[in-house]
C-alpha cells in the first residue's frame, strides 16, 4: 500500500482527539446515572443540559427543543412515526421524496401498511424538488413533509427555506433529515421553518451512536421509547453521558471552524471535480454543480462496475464507498442515482468520495492519478466498451 487516503466521511469520520478528550472523564471518573439524587452522579445532569444548549445554539433553537437520540435514523424514525401518530386525527398523507435516506423511506413505508398515504416527490436531474410538486402534491389531509437538507449520496442540498415556507403556509410539520448537513453548512431552524430536525455525531467528528432530534415548542409529538422520565418523558433510557459530551463537543467544534474548513474543502473538491471530468472520459459528476455540500462528489463511470472500482482503490488505499454506507452490502443501484434519471447499467458504476478537513491536495491528486489508471484498466476488461470503441470508430 502506498498511502492512505480516506475519503468516505459521508460514512463516517473520525473523531477528534479534542473530543475523545472530552469524553474520557464521563467513562472513568463521572460515571454516575444522572438519574441518581446524590451529587457524584447529579451533577452530569447539569452537564447534559450543558451540551444541549451548545447544540441548541449551533442551530438556533432552545435548548429545552433538543433531545438525545442514538442517532440519525432514531431521530428521523421518531420525528416521522411518532408525528403521524400524534396528527392523524387531522389526516394521514405524508410527503416526502424518492431521494431520502432508507431511515426515512423504510419508515414511510412501515406507515403505508397502517393506513396512511405517502406520496414520494420526484427530483430534477441534479436531485433537487421541484416546488411546484410539491405545492401540487399538498392535500387537505396532510400532516408531515419530511424532505432531507443535503443528500447522503449526491451532496446536492435543497432548498429548505422555501420548503419550508410552504409547509407552514398550509399549517403542516415539516422535518427535515440534517444528518449529513449539520456541522457541514450553516442552519438555522426559524429562518428555514423547521419543526423537527435531525442529526448525528459520526458525521461532524463525533462518537457514534449518538444523535438527537430537534422539536420545536409546541410540537404536539408522543413519546418514543417508554420505560422512564429521560429527556423530559419523550426518550426513555439512561443517558449516554459520555457520548452527548462528544456530541456537544463536536458540534461546538464544526461551528467554529465551519467557515474555514467549508472554504477548504470546496477548493478541493473542486479541483477533484475538474480533474475527473477532464481526465476521465466518459464521466459524469452526479448532483447540482454549485449547490452541494462542501465535501462531496459523486461520479458515474460508464462500463465500469462500482464495486470493482472500490476495490481496487482499496489496493491503493483509497477509502471510498459507491453511495450509502447503509446499503453498501447491496447490488442493486443507487435508488438516489435512478431517482435523478441514469440507467441502471450508468448507475452500477457510481462513485462517492467525500473530503475532510484533513484531505489535502496531494489526496486528491493522488486519487484522480489512481482513479484515471483503474477506470482505463477496467475498461479494457469490458467487453461493452469494447463493442462501444469498435462501433464508434466505425462511423
Amino acid at each position: 500500500m502506498e498511502r492512505f487516503v480516506y475519503l468516505d466521511n459521508a460514512a463516517t469520520t473520525r473523531t477528534a482527539p479534542e473530543v475523545v478528550e472530552a469524553m474520557l472523564p464521563y467513562f472513568t471518573e463521572k460515571y454516575g446515572n444522572p438519574s441518581s439524587i446524590y451529587e457524584f452522579a447529579s451533577g452530569n445532569k447539569d452537564v447534559i443540559t450543558s451540551q444541549r444548549e451548545t447544540i441548541a445554539e449551533v442551530i438556533g433553537a432552545n435548548g429545552n427543543e433538543i433531545y438525545f437520540t442514538a442517532g440519525g435514523s432514531e431521530s428521523d424514525n421518531w420525528a416521522i412515526k411518532a408525528a403521524a401518530e400524534a396528527y392523524a386525527g387531522k389526516g394521514k398523507h405524508i410527503i416526502t421524496t424518492k431521494i431520502e435516506h432508507h431511515a426515512v423511506l423504510h419508515t414511510c413505508e412501515y406507515l403505508e401498511k397502517q393506513g396512511y398515504e405517502v406520496t414520494y416527490l420526484d427530483v430534477d436531474q441534479d436531485g433537487i424538488v421541484k416546488l411546484d410538486d410539491l405545492k401540487a402534491a399538498i392535500r387537505p389531509s396532510t400532516i408531515l413533509i419530511s424532505i432531507m437538507f443535503a443528500n447522503n449520496e449526491i451532496g446536492s442540498v435543497q432548498p429548505i427555506r422555501e420548503i419550508g415556507a410552504i409547509a407552514h403556509e398550509n399549517g403542516i410539520l415539516f422535518h427535515t433529515d440534517a444528518v449529513q448537513a449539520f456541522g457541514q453548512i450553516p442552519i438555522q431552524v426559524d429562518d428555514c421553518h423547521i419543526d423537527m430536525l435531525s442529526a448525528s455525531g459520526h458525521k461532524l467528528n463525533g462518537p457514534k451512536g449518538i444523535g438527537f432530534l430537534y422539536i420545536r415548542k409546541g410540537v404536539k409529538i408522543r413519546s418514543f421509547i417508554h420505560g422512564g422520565a429521560q429527556e423530559r418523558k419523550r426518550r426513555a433510557g439512561t443517558e449516554n453521558v459520555p457520548g452527548i459530551v462528544g456530541l456537544g463537543t463536536a458540534a461546538r467544534r464544526a461551528a467554529l471552524s465551519m467557515d474555514e474548513r467549508a472554504a477548504k474543502e470546496i477548493k478541493l473538491r473542486d479541483h477533484l471535480i475538474e480533474r475527473v471530468l477532464n481526465e476521465i472520459p466518459f464521466s459524469r459528476l452526479n448532483g447540482h454543480r454549485e449547490k452541494r455540500l462542501p465535501n462531496n462528489a459523486n461520479f458515474s463511470f460508464q462500463f465500469v462496475e462500482g464495486e470493482s472500482m472500490l476495490i481496487m482503490l482499496d489496493m491503493k488505499g483509497i477509502c471510498a464507498s459507491s453511495g450509502s454506507a447503509c446499503t453498501s452490502g447491496s447490488l442493486d443501484p443507487s435508488h438516489v442515482l435512478l431517482a435523478i434519471g441514469l440507467p441502471h447499467e450508468i448507475a452500477h458504476g457510481s462513485l462517492r468520495l467525500t473530503l475532510s478537513e484533513e484531505t489535502s491536495m496531494e489526496d486528491i491528486d493522488y486519487v484522480v492519478d489512481s482513479l484515471r489508471e483503474i477506470v482505463e484498466r477496467l475498461r479494457n476488461m469490458s467487453p461493452l466498451y469494447e463493442d462501444f470503441i469498435r462501433k464508434n470508430s466505425n462511423k
